[in-house]
């Protein structure tokens, strides 16, 4: 049982943490992105030291990790806890003013700045938190719940396992990430060095959630090339390749695989930036599907539509690019189904239903998975992430604290 005497330190912490700007670049190609994410990890590093985590330490590219030792005589698998300290680059996570709203009783919540408003109709899992303390921004940033959070969970429930010895578990690994919300959280990790035989990204939203499925996902690159010269002497000469990225735009599909069409196990494709001008025109887009086989099947649309745009201007042409990005992590979960059974097992002693459901997105644990890191995702709180109205309870991060000690003690009790 939960010491229910023990006085939770997790949102100390990451009401503290969120004054941190973290704040990643999907446009740098530095490692990592931002150089001020290293300052919230240098300051986790040496509070893991401080708690007692001897070893904790920042590497050369920012990764945080340190190691809680086993304290029973049982052979057991080293787990880790994985957590990110960037937050998303679409909104601001500079000057952050986190407002605590005490015993929530249900209905909007309007926020102080922007005029803006966490409304009862967009966010469904309010109905759960009637009662609850609901941590918001002042609504001129995002809060940054996604993912400190999680790190706040982590760090407490590693206070909590060194003051209560009784409490026998394996090695515990921690590991704070840097660039996850740009698709780079695990490019320079040594899972050598973190030693883990399998782990838990602590980075899910509602209470109960155990993610074991996300997005297969890929990149596509479209470069429009056209001919450009003066305006004044076009005629019958000029290519336009904006006209001709504008042209394949309006080809898209409009009743389906858009983000905008679709839901649950259904993919899309997706447009996420254009930049060009008359020469040059290159669109980049994303495709996410549950089932590997349809990335090629939604890549092969878009690059007949781009063919057929094409063969409308003469003298034109492009280039067709795909990335691969990461692959649905059910494909290595499932030959490793002990992982997901001891969180179900872990959120069933604390009375915690389990939400088992596919993420509509991607975590570093889909990449860690096929690194040879079996790594599932669980709940951490967070709600309406990127977002100036995001939120997170601090009951439910009181619980994410529980589950991860608790699947501690299911780990150890496996042996």
């Amino acid at each position: 049982m939960f010491d229910p005497k023990y006085q939770f330190t997790c949102v100390k912490r990451f009401l503290k943490y969120v004054k941190y700007d973290t704040q990643s670049d999907e446009e740098s190609t530095s490692f990592p992105s931002t150089e001020k994410q290293k300052i919230l990890s240098k300051d986790l590093a040496e509070e893991l030291k401080q708690t007692g985590l001897s070893d904790a330490h920042m590497d050369e590219w920012g990764y945080v990790m340190a190691n809680l030792p086993a304290n029973t005589d049982k052979k057991v698998d080293p787990i880790a806890f994985i957590a990110h300290v960037d937050t998303s680059p679409a909104v601001t996570g500079a000057n952050v003013n986190p407002v605590i709203r005490r015993n929530y009783q249900g209905g909007d919540i309007p926020l102080e700045n922007g005029g803006l408003v966490i409304k009862e109709s967009e966010n469904p899992d309010l109905k759960n938190m009637i009662g609850f303390d609901i941590i918001t921004s002042d609504g001129s940033t995002l809060l940054g719940a996604d993912n400190k959070a999680g790190v706040a969970e982590i760090m407490d429930a590693i206070n909590y396992l060194l003051t209560h010895p009784e409490i026998k578990h394996g090695d515990i690994k921690v590991c704070f990430t840097p660039d996850e919300e740009v698709g780079r959280g695990t490019e320079k990790i040594d899972l050598k060095k973190l030693g883990a035989k399998f782990a838990y990204t602590v980075d899910g939203s509602s209470r109960g959630e155990i993610e074991t499925e996300t997005f297969s996902a890929d990149a596509v690159v479209i470069k429009f090339f056209g001919k450009n010269i003066h305006p004044g002497y076009a005629k019958e000469i000029m290519i336009n390749s904006i006209k001709m990225a504008s042209a394949f735009i309006d080809s898209l599909p409009k009743d389906t695989l858009s983000p905008e069409t679709t839901e649950k196990r259904e993919g899309y494709v997706h447009c996420t930036s254009t930049n060009g001008n008359e020469e040059l025109t290159t669109l980049k887009f994303i495709i996410r599907d549950f089932e590997t086989p349809k990335l090629k099947e939604y890549e092969e649309i878009l690059k007949k539509l781009a063919e057929d745009t094409v063969a409308k201007f003469p003298g034109a042409r492009m280039e067709f690019q795909v990335i691969e990005q990461y692959r649905n992590m059910i494909e290595v979960l499932k030959n490793h189904p002990q992982v997901m059974e001891y969180a179900v097992e872990a959120m069933k002693s604390l009375n915690i239903e389990p939400i088992m459901q596919p993420i509509r997105g991607g975590t570093d644990g889909s990449r860690l998975s096929f690194m040879g890191l079996p790594t599932p995702n669980i709940f951490a709180g967070e709600h309406s992430f990127h977002s100036q109205v995001e939120w997170v309870a601090v009951q439910d991060m009181q619980e994410a604290v529980k589950l991860i000690v608790e699947i501690a003690k299911v780990w150890e009790e496996k042996g």
